[in-house]
Formats: C-alpha cells, sequence, structure tokens
C-alpha cells in the first residue's frame, strides 16, 4: 500500500537503514557477473591492488544502495521513478563481512513545473561500514505522485 507521497519528503533527515552484512561470496559472484577486476575476485591480486585486499565492485555498493533504499522506504511510496544519479563518490572500499548502513537527508523537495502533479525530490545518501567509515555517498533526484493528484477520481485518465 503507498503510504508517503512527495509531500512526505520535507529537507532534512529521512532516515537510517540497515545493517546490512556484506560477504565474500556475495562479492565474489557480483564481480563474476558485471564486473570482473581481480581485486574483487582473487585474494592474491586484491592484496597486491592499490586496496590491499579483496573489496566489493562500487557498482556493487550503489547496487546495494538502491537495494537498501528501495527496502527502506521506496516500496511504500508513490514513486515513479528517477530521471539518474547527479553524483557518485565511491570514498573507501566495501570489505567482505562489512555491516552497511544507509542514512539518507532530503536536500530539495519542489513540485514539478511540466507536471505539477508530481514532486521531485533530490536526496543525498551516505552508505558507512558498521566502524562508521564512510564508503559512498550518492546525489539523486526521484519523481514522486503528489498526494492530491493521486486521490483525485480521473487521475491518469485520459477522459
Amino acid at each position: 500500500m503507498t503510504t508517503l507521497f512527495f509531500e512526505n519528503f520535507a529537507p532534512g533527515h529521512f532516515g537510517r537503514y540497515g545493517p546490512r552484512r556484506v560477504t565474500r561470496e556475495e562479492i565474489i559472484a557480483f564481480a563474476s557477473e558485471y564486473d570482473p577486476q581481480p581485486m574483487h575476485l582473487d585474494d592474491h591480486a586484491a592484496n597486491a591492488s592499490m586496496l590491499k585486499g579483496m573489496s566489493a565492485s562500487g557498482w556493487h555498493l550503489s547496487s546495494l544502495m538502491m537495494r537498501m533504499m528501495y527496502d527502506g522506504f521506496i516500496k511504500d511510496a508513490a514513486s515513479l521513478g528517477s530521471p539518474g544519479v547527479d553524483e557518485m563518490r565511491w570514498m573507501s572500499p566495501l570489505r567482505p563481512g562489512d555491516d552497511l548502513m544507509l542514512d539518507v537527508e532530503v536536500i530539495e523537495a519542489r513540485v514539478s513545473k511540466s507536471r505539477p502533479e508530481t514532486g521531485i525530490v533530490t536526496f543525498k545518501c551516505y552508505v558507512r561500514n558498521g566502524h562508521g567509515q564512510m564508503l559512498s555517498e550518492m546525489v539523486s533526484p526521484i519523481i514522486f505522485k503528489r498526494r492530491d493528484a493521486a486521490a483525485a477520481p480521473d487521475a491518469g485518465s485520459n477522459g
């Protein structure tokens, strides 16, 4: 059931989600399929890399971040999707056994000028490991239905 609309996203801290433990096996499985660089697959190569040990692909970390956002609030929201990601930074490696925590902040919420039945919420998301070390941050807008537009009897119809 949809419980979150554009109006629920006021600027400021929105939520904290996790922890989400990451295993060595899933790091290797993701890398094998999507980013087969040696530092994500092999301990010897990982130890010889600038990361000095096995680490997940940044794309794996980004995917985990998206899943945590979905499980945390998007699944309950009137989300219409996103036009993209404005910023993505990977600051420290994601290691096997890390427990991820996601903090979500609303940095802007505005009604769409071209589609006033929707609003655009820009989020800044931070992922830290269990030691509090910042691993990644992302800035991304998401489009949401407005509460009044969703409640209108002819919402979405062409008649």
